[in-house]
């Protein structure tokens, strides 16, 4: 006469699992799609999105800036060639670095910088960020850009490359498609804006 006795951590039917496995859950799915700290997983990968949004116009400015031709002609092109290299490059260097930090400070939507100083900033450093300090400027930026983005894509850019003087062609396409990425800059930060508010003001109820 023999007996069978289940064998501890064999499973059978649906729902179990064998040792050393772990059994996928959508509410694991969820877990992981979420930071410890309460950030979603979108809202990070937008931010760092959003430090890209202004690469490709920055490049384009620093061509223009060291001499290279992007298209322009007549009267324009004089003055970008009578001032680049010169003034006019440390102009175009200083806009395109401006536009590229004020995208990074995203990224402190969804890092710990963004909630509490940095230690190593003098006086203010390793105090607590008020969320709305935050939130405020950020909802601001990113209606101003969302408005800056939408009249350029509805007529302005348009208006601009009208110009006989503005690049053509293959050199307005370039210029276009370097530019392209921007519009999405605004709706990218309002986005993680959201995240940032929702998460901080959340810990305040």
């Amino acid at each position: 006469m023999s007996t069978t006795a289940p064998v501890a951590g064999i499973g059978v039917g649906p729902g179990t699992s064998t040792p050393g496995t772990t059994a996928a859950t959508p509410r694991a799915a969820r877990k992981r799609a979420v930071r410890p700290d309460g950030t979603p997983r979108w809202a990070e990968l937008a931010a760092r999105a959003t430090v890209w949004t202004t690469v490709p116009s920055g490049l384009w400015r620093l061509a223009l800036g060291v001499g290279i031709p992007v298209g322009f002609s007549g009267e324009l092109a004089e003055v970008f060639e009578n001032n680049t290299p010169g003034w006019g490059t440390a102009y175009l260097v200083t806009l395109s670095g401006l536009a590229e930090f004020l995208a990074f400070l995203t990224v402190g939507l969804v890092r710990p910088w963004g909630e509490v100083v940095p230690s190593w900033i003098p006086l203010i450093g390793g105090r607590a960020v008020r969320p709305l300090a935050a939130i405020v400027p950020a909802a601001i930026g990113s209606a101003v850009l969302t408005y800056i983005g939408a009249s350029s894509l509805f007529g302005g850019w348009a208006d601009q490359l009208s110009d006989p003087e503005a690049p053509q062609g293959l050199a307005a396409v370039v210029m276009t498609l370097c530019y392209l990425p921007m519009l999405a800059w605004g709706p990218l930060v309002a986005a993680v804006t959201f995240a940032y508010a929702r998460r901080t003001l959340g810990r305040r109820r």
